[in-house]
């Protein structure tokens, strides 16, 4: 049958399969041709499996076939994503197939395990179509520093998808599959999502494995998804999440089992909208489109009231004191030594410095080396302690603001999608696009992006939804209220 994955949602191609409508082969190849028509030009992928892709598929239909045959309670125990095809960024790990991290230095690594949030989706069923374009090391805001190349936005071939997480989130935008992974240290979830007016989920820190996921900053990564919709989202997050005792940050709760319906009342529902967060000089069509979907809200029965977050000003220097400082450790293992590139040289020192620097980009450099002074003797307590007194504040903030209010509702950023190369020479200005989403890491509680307009441009705006630790269900649960009644998740770009 001639597919169209691109105008199905995910719901649909899971019962297409179960009905035997198509199977999970044709599903994939359709994913797959359309990949290899519009991939050139959008370069949403470092690696590409569509061996492995079509393997897993066919897998998916065996079990597809033999739950038919047998007992009628057997379709029942199927896993809920089998045969659904999915990209995973390059900073998870997947046993037997390369993980840049959208570095050189990684060029040919290939782990020999699974990171737990992957294998939680395999175990689901999902189909693996290849591994996204991330910026190096996830140290990025438009995926403009991956070794590999950037990704464009399907909405705007010149302009960035966001980052780091830019090359899911194009696909999923494109609609080349219909869900992604993606990381979020400081916003490389939300942000690539507002820009490519998709949904993504950034969970509470420790809510999803952090097992094989490539560590940049320890105490900030969290792995989340992508798709059209936060009923999508949904499915993913429901079986990503779960405690892990190979992850020693991994909360012990049990795995969600939410349930999204089809009720728009959100009678009840308190939103905080933060001052902090509508900010001078950022651009007015962001505003009109945010405080529009929060008017919609309210129509829906949540009552908004102003909240205070008072120490949103400090977030971007404490951020970029912590995330380096976080990378100046972990990354101390890329020595040229153990494993990934290695520049031979006559002496250890130089093996260091030649494959380091050989193998690093420019941002990864610079970000090493704002942490390895922030945590230098006699700068520690200046700039790292004080970092970090400075993030329990805007953490309490947090816990305050929700004694009051369900969820806080703001943008996303403060523009939408940039130019390629437009901050390439200003990394302050690359920094500030990522100046509503750094609280959130910083305080540890879960958020969500997803599309509530486009500007004059054409290009599209996202909104911000926060909520107390472990709430994400409240906030998946509010968006998908919204979407039920509007429609700006359910556009995609049209392409070349």
């Amino acid at each position: 049958m001639n597919l169209t994955p691109e105008t199905m949602t995910i719901a649909e191609m899971l019962a297409g399969l179960r009905r035997a409508d198509f199977t999970s082969r044709e599903l994939t190849q359709a994913c797959l041709a359309r990949i290899e028509r519009f991939e050139p030009r959008l370069h949403t992928l470092i690696t590409y499996t569509p061996e492995l892709a079509l393997r897993q598929a066919d897998e998916a239909d065996r079990r597809y076939r033999e739950s038919r045959q047998g007992d009628p309670s057997a379709a029942l125990a199927l896993p809920p994503l089998l045969g659904l095809p999915v990209m995973i960024k390059d900073v998870l790990c997947l046993a037997d197939v390369r993980c840049t991290c959208g570095s050189k230095i990684l060029e040919n690594f290939v782990p020999p395990y699974t990171a737990t949030a992957v294998q939680r989706l395999l175990d689901a069923g999902v189909v693996v179509v290849g591994k996204s374009n991330t910026d190096e090391y996830a140290m990025g805001s438009s995926t403009e520093n991956s070794a590999y190349g950037p990704t464009h936005n399907p909405w705007d071939l010149e302009r960035v998808p966001g980052g780091s997480s830019g090359g899911s989130a194009a696909a999923v935008a494109a609609r080349l599959v219909p869900a992604a992974t993606g990381s979020d240290t400081g916003g490389s979830i939300r942000q690539p999502a507002a820009y490519c007016g998709i949904t993504g989920l950034k969970p509470t820190y420790g809510r999803v494995s952090r097992y094989g996921l490539v560590a940049y900053g320890s105490s900030l990564d969290s792995v989340g998804a992508f798709a059209a919709s936060a009923a999508e989202v949904t499915l993913l997050f429901n079986q990503m999440a779960g405690y892990d005792p190979r992850d020693s940050t991994s909360c012990n709760l049990r795995a969600p089992n939410i349930q999204l319906s089809r009720s728009t009342d959100l009678k009840g529902l308190r939103v905080g909208v933060p001052d902090e967060y509508f900010i001078a000089g950022m651009q007015p069509e962001v505003e009109t489109a945010v405080r529009a979907a929060i008017a919609q809200l309210e129509a829906l029965g949540a009552v908004a009231q102003p909240v205070s977050l008072p120490h949103t000003e400090y977030a971007l220097p404490v951020y970029y004191l912590i995330a380096p400082a976080e990378a100046s450790a972990n990354l101390a293992r890329y020595d040229g030594v153990r494993f990934g590139l290695r520049e031979p040289s006559q002496s250890l020192w130089d093996v260091f410095n030649k494959s380091r620097g050989a193998g690093l980009g420019a941002e990864v450099k610079r970000r090493i080396m704002l942490g390895t002074y922030a945590l230098s003797a006699g700068y520690y307590d200046a700039y790292y302690g004080q970092a970090q007194k400075v993030r329990t504040l805007i953490r309490q903030d947090f816990l305050k603001a929700f004694q009051d209010v369900d969820v806080i509702a703001c943008p996303v950023a403060p523009s939408t999608a940039f130019r390629l190369g437009e901050h390439t020479d200003d990394p302050l200005a690359m920094y500030l696009e990522d100046v509503f989403t750094l609280p959130a890491n910083l305080a540890g509680v879960p958020g969500l992006s997803f599309p509530v307009g486009f500007d004059g441009r054409g290009l599209p705006i996202g909104m911000q939804l926060m909520g107390p630790h472990f709430k994400e269900e409240a906030l998946l649960k509010t968006a998908h209220a919204y979407q039920l009644t509007t429609g700006w998740h359910k556009r995609a770009p049209e392409l070349f």
